[in-house]
């Protein structure tokens, strides 16, 4: 089973994708309100995907995203964006972010994107 770590400042945006990924079979091992927290969590963790908001209070997900991907070079971090983030999203890339999806989306969306990074799974 999958494990997920959940980063977003709006509690109602953890609980809808955490939702979403407990449907699927993953197990969903921590969430996040800030990019300090993830950042935390991730070391002590170590799950297998990561959803990352971008903009947060006292860390963005951006930052959170340089901490971690110079430790944790493998990390599978999908950003998850608002409109108009375009620059930040590939500074997001470049920095090491998996992929990203653009709120609001379709939980097929973010299927579609967790199966390109982690491979096809569950039933």
């Amino acid at each position: 089973m999958p494990r997920v770590l959940i980063v977003d400042d709006a509690l109602f945006m953890r609980v809808a994708v955490g939702n979403m990924f407990k449907e699927w079979g993953f197990e969903v091992v921590g969430e996040a309100a800030n990019g300090r927290e993830a950042v935390e969590l991730y070391k002590e963790l170590q799950p297998d995907l990561v959803t990352m908001d971008i903009t947060m209070p006292v860390m963005s997900g951006l930052d959170a995203v340089k901490q971690i991907i110079p430790e944790f070079p493998d990390a599978n971090i999908i950003m998850i964006t608002a409109l108009g983030q375009q620059r930040i999203i590939v500074d997001a890339i470049e920095a090491g972010a998996k992929d990203f999806i653009t709120k609001p989306f379709e939980p097929n969306q973010l299927k579609m994107v967790v199966n390109n990074i982690l491979g096809t799974y569950g039933p």
